[in-house]
């Protein structure tokens, strides 16, 4: 019989002396446990219906990702690769192998796709259809159609005629039906900006940095900006692809031409111990705890070059300048095309030299560049729309271009260096005028002339220079030096502020003429300003690999 006090304890819960779950935990337990059996049971569904379409799979051996290092997905012989440029009717019905990218990649149905693939500067359309041959799979089509843009494939086919040109290809008349298809590097899901977009101009003026802008026709219009921010996927663009031939052909010419009259190529150093050239618009760097500077050209290397009796020299290498110019067609580095020569008779020499130089370029691009420009000219219609003329190109004196400018109604003196604006109206007068895009000045005032320009000894006011000019802008400048070493360290005694000739800076570069030198001149080209007037380009930017301004030093 129970005590008292075993009568007077609480009843406790069912299962709560044994620790046994709750009805509730029970419950949540057992649907826990089904939830698990389901998704068991549905990706056990999942593996066998996947081998079973992978048994079915009769094309699994055409297509697919390669492993890393391998062109080919067997250790068959690699085929050879067709450039997408050489593709021809005469390769109708045969089968040829490229290596291009998917510009774009659409399934149709179940039975059919399509891949837009673009190598550099063409695309062609490939057609992935069911059966055939080969016996092309619904599994491969689904698979091709689903391909990331800007994968890297390697495509096998057959060249066929399409029953009508393909306009959204360059390469119009012809497509390949795809036999093989395997994936050499996977583009990825999502792209910070799509290469068909920025294949259009980018905006310019006011609307140049607009982000989310669309065109009349609803397509997305990428700034310039944006484009330099992900330069890798702007580059990959056809025009692009050009414009950048277009700067290698100028340099090769431009070393052709000067090679070809016996010019000797020099490679200056780019990092000097003190400011030179006046000390204005200079990079100071930390040299092993020291001040350092960038150079700002060649010039100083190149002139101390002649008075080591090197008579012809050049160069082709980065130019640095510190100046603040957030405009479209400065840089603060940019490729300088350098040359310097001994004087024999006359210093219009020197102009006569760049004058031919110039015209060799612009015959050159026109002659060898032909298919690029046909590039170029898809978006940019003007490009190489450049009036040169027959004979010698007009040599205006600076006074007397600023006389058309003030006849013009433009105010503007002949004792200052011209402003931008007022250099782009001279050129349009000039064109009017002259009908050439193409000129020079000579002639300019001291004052607007570096302190190593040779004076012109009937006018000492005025200096033996002069600048080239395309499309109103300035392309080259160049001069007589100052060769004797008198008159060298009095103009730069008279300078403002004055410079010290025996300061560390410019010590040496004056010593070179106190031990003799020859009356020699020469000029510098900017590269990337002439190739953006050449194509009629509306920014140096686009001219330029990866540009580097005051507001941007990355990528």
């Amino acid at each position: 019989m129970a005590s008292t006090e075993d009568q007077s304890l609480p009843e406790r819960p069912k299962g709560e002396e044994t620790g046994a779950p709750s009805k509730n935990a029970l419950k949540k337990a057992a649907k826990d446990k089904e939830k698990a059996e389901k998704a068991a049971k549905r990706q056990e569904q999942e593996r066998l219906e996947k081998e079973k379409a992978e048994a079915s799979d009769t094309s699994k051996h055409l297509y697919g990702k390669l492993a890393d290092g391998k062109s080919e997905p067997s250790k068959q012989k690699t085929s050879a690769i067709t450039t997408l440029r050489d593709l021809n009717e005469g390769l109708e019905n045969k089968e040829v192998t490229v290596r291009a990218r998917v510009h774009n990649a659409r399934v149709q149905s179940a039975k059919l796709a399509f891949l837009d693939l673009r190598q550099r500067t063409e695309n062609i359309q490939a057609v992935i259809a069911e059966g055939g041959e080969n016996g092309i799979s619904r599994q491969m089509v689904k698979w091709c159609g689903g391909l990331n843009k800007e994968s890297i494939v390697l495509v096998t086919g057959l060249v066929k005629k399409p029953k009508e040109s393909i306009h959204s290809a360059t390469i119009s008349d012809l497509e390949l039906h795809v036999e093989k298809c395997f994936v050499v590097s996977e583009g990825p899901v999502q792209l910070p900006m799509q290469v068909k977009d920025a294949m259009h101009p980018p905006p310019i003026g006011d609307e140049a940095e607009m982000e989310d802008q669309v065109d009349s026709q609803g397509v997305p219009v990428v700034s310039l900006n944006v484009r330099l921010n992900n330069r890798v996927l702007s580059l990959r663009t056809p025009t692009d692809q050009a414009i950048f031939q277009i700067n290698g052909a100028i340099c090769e010419l431009f070393r052709e031409h000067l090679l070809k009259h016996q010019f000797q190529e020099l490679q200056t150093p780019k990092i000097a111990g003190a400011a030179t050239e006046g000390g204005s618009g200079v990079f100071e760097i930390n040299y092993f705890n020291t001040p350092a500077f960038l150079t700002q050209s060649p010039q100083f290397y190149k002139q101390m070059a002649i008075a080591g009796d090197m008579e012809r020299v050049f160069e082709i290498g980065p130019v640095f300048r510190a100046e603040n110019s957030n405009t479209a067609r400065h840089l603060t580095e940019f490729t300088g095309l350098d040359f310097e020569m001994e004087i024999h008779n006359t210093w219009e020499e020197i102009i006569d030299f760049a004058e031919d130089l110039l015209i060799f370029i612009f015959n050159g691009l026109r002659e060898r560049c032909k298919y690029w420009m046909e590039v170029i000219q898809r978006e940019y219609p003007d490009a190489g729309n450049f009036k040169i003329p027959e004979g010698r190109a007009p040599r205006i004196r600076f006074a007397d271009g600023i006389k058309i400018l003030n006849e013009a109604g433009i105010d503007a003196s002949p004792d200052e260096d011209i402003s931008t604006t007022n250099e782009k109206t001279l050129g349009r007068l000039i064109l009017q005028k002259y009908q050439t895009d193409f000129y020079f000045l000579t002639h300019y005032p001291t004052a607007a002339r570096p302190f190593y320009t040779h004076l012109d000894p009937s006018t000492p006011s005025l200096t033996h220079s002069y600048d080239a000019f395309m499309r109103g802008q300035e392309i080259v400048s160049g001069a007589q030096r100052i060769h004797d070493p008198a008159i060298l360290t009095q103009r730069m005694r008279s300078m403002e502020p004055p410079l010290d000739p025996e300061s560390e800076g410019f010590k040496h570069y004056v010593n070179a003429f106190r031990m003799g030198c020859a009356p020699h001149g020469g000029g510098g080209f900017g590269l990337n300003r002439i190739t953006m007037l050449w194509l009629g380009l509306g920014n140096i930017r686009q001219a330029t690999l990866f540009p580097r301004d005051p507001g941007r030093k990355a990528p």
